[in-house]
């Protein structure tokens, strides 16, 4: 097994990654098998969960499958069967503050230090293709390797959608109200791009590598293969590249078993799975389960061990984790912080969403789901309890959100990103 050297004392030295070691390649056969690397990005659980799918999905017969990502979410995938190796991210909540802040979410020195790190793994285990997922570093690593580089990415990141760009939870909100900062966010947008994109520009340059320019939408999607994790019409997109590829929703939810309360849930009104995630606002959830607790509905919160709450009513039930997919399946609504992965998740349950996005990423994923007509948006920088309850009834007692809600879940369930990944790699071989 690899293990990059030490940079981040927050990562953990004695997590237990298994290297199974009969994985090897087997070089006897007329026609060995493709190794593929997965490296995963772990400032959020979503970079970790959507590779991961994929990766389970391509082990077998036709692949030998590696991993490579920092440990803080592994033991949300207790049977891994495949080599895993331990590299460096950032701490999650560092990338959230940057966020927070509007700043670059990395400095040269730390990009430097990944591609470093993903030259020794390249050198260590002579893969035949890398497929990342927010680890930008790639970009510059895997063509100093000449290794097929394939990026897992939304399609609003993508130089080639047609579509605003909301200002999102910034500090200038709070000084100008949304309106004006949305005026001076639109004025300067471009510049702020451009300015997140220095650390990658010096980067390629101090490689001997091209510029990518200074929008960062092409810093973000970059790759010799772009796999976008949406619905095909998810946004408007113009003509797409044909090294651009709609791989759609990778759903995912963890591998374990129902809180002793699953089974006490009230069959006799709706219920509301509310799940903020690992880079939502975890302080908004005492005000939502206020919000909601005079409602006649029942409530399943996950808190990701974010936050400490003690409701006071029986129909209010919590877990650090719950089986999402199990969960918005059971659920009338759900309430998430808009990010992609849970959003599908209720989608593909036919469940409508009610988001409260703070980051760019959330509110461009939730622009997506009410032009689509399948839920509402709350800023989280706004949202207050009777707010929160006057949209939660509209998606109660709308059938619109639902019917649409249901159109989409369809959609979903004829996508098959793991087959379609497979293709796309047989062309690259």
């Amino acid at each position: 097994m690899y293990s990059s050297p030490p940079f981040h004392p927050e990562l953990a030295p004695n997590m237990n990654f298994r290297f199974n070691e009969t994985h090897h390649r087997n070089t006897g056969s007329a026609m060995p098998r493709k190794r593929i690397l997965f490296i995963a990005e772990a400032v959020t659980l979503a970079h970790v969960a959507r590779p991961m799918v994929l990766a389970r999905g391509l082990h077998g017969a036709d692949y030998e499958v590696e991993f490579a990502c920092a440990p803080r979410f592994m033991e949300l995938f207790p049977e891994v069967d495949f080599p895993l190796h331990v590299i460096d991210s950032i701490p999650g909540e560092r990338f959230i503050q940057a966020l927070a802040k509007g700043a670059p979410l990395y400095d040269l020195e730390t990009l430097e230090h990944y591609v470093n790190t993903e030259l020794a793994l390249f050198a260590d285990r002579k893969p035949d293709m890398v497929i990342g997922d927010f680890r930008l570093s790639l970009a510059v690593s895997a063509a100093r390797s000449s290794i097929p580089y394939l990026n897992i990415t939304n399609a609003y990141w993508s130089p080639h959608a047609e579509l605003k760009f909301p200002v999102p939870e910034l500090p200038l909100v709070k000084v100008l109200g949304v309106g004006l900062a949305q005026r001076v966010f639109d004025l300067a947008r471009p510049a702020a791009f451009a300015y997140h994109c220095l650390p990658m520009h010096r980067l390629r340059r101090r490689h001997g590598l091209p510029s990518l320019g200074f929008d960062l939408r092409r810093v973000y999607t970059h790759a010799d293969h772009v796999l976008y994790a949406d619905l095909p019409d998810w946004v408007p997109m113009g003509e797409l590249p044909s090294n651009h590829h709609l791989l759609g929703p990778l759903c995912w939810s963890p591998s374990m078993p129902s809180p002793p309360w699953w089974d006490d849930m009230p069959g006799d009104r709706p219920l509301i799975y509310i799940t903020l995630g690992s880079s939502g606002r975890a302080d908004l959830l005492p005000m939502l389960v206020e919000a909601l607790e005079p409602l006649p509905v029942g409530i399943m919160a996950a808190t990701a061990g974010r936050v400490d709450i003690a409701p006071q009513d029986k129909r209010v039930h919590l877990a650090d984790y719950l089986p999402g997919e199990d969960a918005a399946a059971r659920a009338r609504l759900v309430i998430c912080n808009g990010g992609s992965p849970t959003v599908y998740q209720a989608l593909a349950a036919g469940v409508p969403v009610l988001g409260l996005p703070t980051n760019l990423d959330q509110y461009l994923n939730m622009q997506a789901v009410v032009r689509h007509g399948a839920g509402l948006c709350l800023r989280a920088d706004r949202a207050n309890g009777p707010a929160v309850k006057q949209a939660v009834t509209r998606l109660l007692e709308e059938p619109d959100f639902h019917r649409h809600a249901r159109i989409l879940g369809k959609d979903i369930s004829t996508l098959d990103p793991v087959t379609r990944l497979s293709r796309i790699l047989s062309e690259i071989a």
